[in-house]
């Protein structure tokens, strides 16, 4: 692509940064990404470590569900590139298995494993309560077309609330003001389908995907499961770190500069416009800055308080700290001898699961008896572990590092402790799945826990960032363009839509969109949103 003669320098080679970078690139712009890791993929990397065996394992950071893989080739046809030709996709069939300690007979766990396939869904819930299953399809179309009319909001900038009623947005929003719900949460609303716990929890427990807790979580977030049910959940072979690498990839061939083990310092400012940054002491000028590190962390490091004074107290540090943060996790990576027989993900739910959501989002206690998911992905992808070895990552919802301090939780001194719980709490759920002597099996270990995420520049080791309840949403959320400069943008979790891969590469092509306008630059990204949006203009037809 053709130089513009506009520069851009990308804080972050997280999702967000990269996604922005390729789409900046395609636009024309001079694009530099600074990333402060050894490689790219910000909470979404890879952890490589060598086991006792002699075996290299791989494993994936963050994310392990790829959703909506639409969203991410946008923005690859931008750059006039396939996703297909970079990284290999697997579909899941189950998507996952539903593993609910304490409700199946006898005491035994319940199991559901979950597909797309409606019909077949709505059977294997009716076996739990006949009237849920048959209810099951009316959840699904319900959130159709919640999603389809929550999307032009989701793709746009929210500003003020009269970004609601832009030219883009207005008529969704008329269209889905009526169904939604704020007074209610997530959980109150599924009262309006089903009537049986077990069927309640295996549609809500989503809400952990924002680090929420479905009793609190908007009731707008019913459509995280049907998104699930409607596109499928996917594995990149390589781990969803290959996405990543991908992205990287296409913005160098666009020309974009990609400098990992380089951490920025702050960004220089004259008034209220960003002029460059400061990278191992020296200033680096640049027209335009993309902020995808961790944007509460970013704006009280890199962005001095004065310039923030602009916006009065909605960005100082005090007024940032006080926000509401999502959980945090602790987390096992682990490299196996042998096979598990697991499905590539089980979602283990705590029995009393309303009191594990209260120590996570509101008491700040360790969980003692906590829910766990364990992503197995050596069930089809061969590239992750030693031929016949697993590579397992576990993850256990913890309470980020605000709420655990309150608590009196230090993790300095409860990291060998927990470790073993989680190990135990995985033997007794997961029993003979496991395989026989699975901890003489471990080959390889590595642990992390919230101060391993706070390490990480992450505000509080929240690694789900802010929460999504009303308060932090739309408007209220960190803006896509920061509103006390002229020229500094976010992406990422911690900007409008949210956290999760798909909106985060929306907050990418909203940003990276916003950033073309202003500097005059053609968007690349618009044929693909054109045409996204030609398509549910067809398809809704309502």
């Amino acid at each position: 692509m053709k130089s513009s003669g506009h520069s851009v320098a990308i804080i972050g080679a997280g999702p967000g940064g990269l996604a922005a970078a390729v789409l900046l690139a395609a636009s024309g712009a001079e694009v530099t990404v600074f990333e402060s890791q050894p490689r790219v993929g910000g909470r979404t990397a890879r952890i490589s470590a060598t086991g006792t065996d002699g075996g290299e394992y791989h494993f994936d950071t963050g994310p392990t569900f790829f959703m909506m893989p639409y969203v991410l080739e946008e923005v690859f046809a931008a750059a006039e590139r396939r996703l297909g030709d970079y990284v290999e996709l697997k579909r899941l069939d189950p998507m996952y298995r539903l593993l609910m300690v304490g409700r199946g007979k006898a005491g035994a766990p319940l199991v559901i494993d979950t597909t797309q396939d409606i019909a077949e869904m709505s059977r294997r819930l009716a076996k739990i309560n006949p009237k849920d299953g048959e209810n099951f399809p009316r959840f699904i179309a319900d959130n159709r077309y919640k999603l389809r009319h929550s999307e032009s909001i989701l793709r746009n900038p929210m500003r003020s609330p009269l970004d609601l009623f832009g030219k883009n947005t207005w008529l969704d929003t008329l269209k889905v003001g009526p169904v939604l719900r704020p007074d209610l949460s997530v959980h109150q609303l599924l009262g309006k389908y089903f009537s049986d716990p077990a069927t309640k929890l295996a549609v809500s427990f989503q809400s952990k995907y924002l680090g929420m807790s479905p009793y609190d979580c908007p009731s707008l977030f019913t459509i995280l499961p049907f998104i699930e049910y409607e596109y499928g959940v996917w594995h990149p072979i390589g781990g969803c770190n290959a996405l990543m690498e991908a992205m990287s990839v296409v913005a160098r061939e666009h020309g974009a500069q990609v400098r990992t083990s380089t951490p920025v310092e702050r960004i220089e400012f004259h008034g209220q416009r960003a002029t460059g940054v400061i990278v191992s002491g020296r200033p680096e000028k640049f027209d335009h800055v993309v902020i995808n590190a961790d944007a509460t962390w970013a704006m009280k490091k890199l962005i001095p308080e004065n310039v923030r004074a602009a916006a009065g107290n909605s960005y100082c540090d005090g007024t940032l700290d006080s926000r509401k943060y999502s959980c945090s996790t602790f987390m096992l990576y682990l490299g196996i001898e042998g096979k598990v027989n697991l499905p590539h993900h089980t979602i283990c739910i705590a029995e009393d699961y309303q009191n594990n959501l209260e120590q996570i989002t509101k008491t700040g206690e360790l969980p003692q008896e906590p829910s766990i998911y364990v992503c197995n992905p050596s069930a089809m992808d061969p590239t992750l572990a030693p031929p016949g070895n697993s590579a397992l990552y576990v993850l256990v919802p913890i309470a980020n590092l605000q709420q655990a301090s309150a608590a009196g939780v230090n993790w300095e001194k409860e990291k060998a402790a927990y470790r073993e719980l989680a190990l135990k709490r995985m033997e007794k759920v997961l029993g003979d799945a496991l395989g026989p002597n699975f901890r003489e099996r471990i080959r390889a270990e590595v642990v992390y826990t919230p101060d391993t995420w706070k390490g990480m520049n992450i505000n509080f080791g929240a690694t789900f960032n802010l929460a999504h309840n009303l308060g932090q949403m739309l408007h209220k959320r960190p803006q896509n363009k920061l509103p006390f400069t002229e020229n500094v943008y976010l992406v990422g979790g911690g900007t409008h839509p949210g956290s999760g891969l798909p909106t985060i590469f929306l907050s990418s092509q909203i940003s990276a969109r916003m950033l073309c306008e202003e500097a005059g630059l053609k968007y690349a990204g618009n044929v693909a949103r054109e045409m996204r949006v030609k398509s549910l203009r067809a398809m809704a037809q309502v």
